[in-house]
């Protein structure tokens, strides 16, 4: 391993308060999330995924506190909105995005979005288009799982991950905390967002601090030695068991 990945890494697993050991990670996970983990009005298809997901960890990155406004951006079918929920209490609010295109492609986006909105009091949904992002001001977190490299899809034109970016930026108030999660492409890979819905790690990094966004943190968590990168996310013999990376980045003070 070269020194400047492990500095990296060993960066990440300091600020996750995380420690791996033989594929098993440990992490201390604040009490509001471990609440929010355990909350019974869960769905059981959501709590089955907990053991592969590691949300716990994954929020307690994102510095998820009581009362703080996150956004869930790209929401899906609101696995982390429904956590997001329960962790940032009454006094919290959890914006959810859905992309107008999204659910244009397949309304069934639509309708989990007005499900979960509809279950939950402090979830707020939104459902503008991606190509003209409107956020909310004043977060404390964004946190985008597995769909960074949507942004990169051929429909889409070519700078609206940037334009993304730039609107995330200033959504959140000074010192807050961006958290990209998403499937590793092989380095390079600047077809793979389509072909395979990945994105090239070194992408995602580069794009975002080019927002003004810094670095902070990156975790193995997610990470899989046995994805040979080169297949696509969907495909059967890879699903649920793709290579993720965990990058958390912070807006200046």
């Amino acid at each position: 391993m070269a020194r400047k990945h492990l500095v990296s890494v060993l960066a990440g697993v300091l600020a996750f308060g995380t420690l791996s050991v033989g594929g098993a990670a440990f992490a201390q996970v604040p009490a509001n999330i471990e609440k929010a983990l355990a909350d019974p009005s869960r769905p059981a298809v959501d709590t089955a995924r907990d053991a592969a997901r590691h949300p716990g960890e994954i929020l307690a990155l994102a510095e998820v506190k009581p009362g703080d406004t996150v956004i869930d951006y790209i929401m899906g079918g609101g696995y982390f909105t429904r956590i997001l929920s329960a962790a940032v209490g009454p006094k919290g609010v959890v914006y959810a995005y859905q992309p107008a295109e999204f659910i244009k492609f397949k309304a069934q986006y639509g309708e989990d979005q007005k499900t979960v909105a509809a279950a939950l009091a402090n979830v707020k949904p939104l459902n503008g288009p991606m190509t003209a992002l409107d956020l909310p001001d004043g977060a404390d977190v964004v946190i985008t799982v597995q769909n960074y490299h949507d942004q990169h899809l051929k429909p889409f034109p070519v700078d609206t991950a940037a334009k993304a970016n730039a609107e995330i930026f200033k959504s959140l108030k000074p010192g807050g905390v961006f958290l990209v999660i998403d499937h590793a492409a092989l380095p390079g890979a600047t077809t793979a967002p389509d072909a395979l819905h990945r994105i090239d790690i070194a992408q995602v990094k580069s794009e975002v601090e080019a927002a003004g966004f810094k670095l902070e943190a990156e975790s193995p968590l997610l990470s899989s030695a046995a994805d040979p990168h080169t297949a696509s996310v969907f495909d059967p013999s890879i699903r649920g068991k793709t290579d993720q990376f965990i990058l958390k980045f912070r807006k200046p003070k």
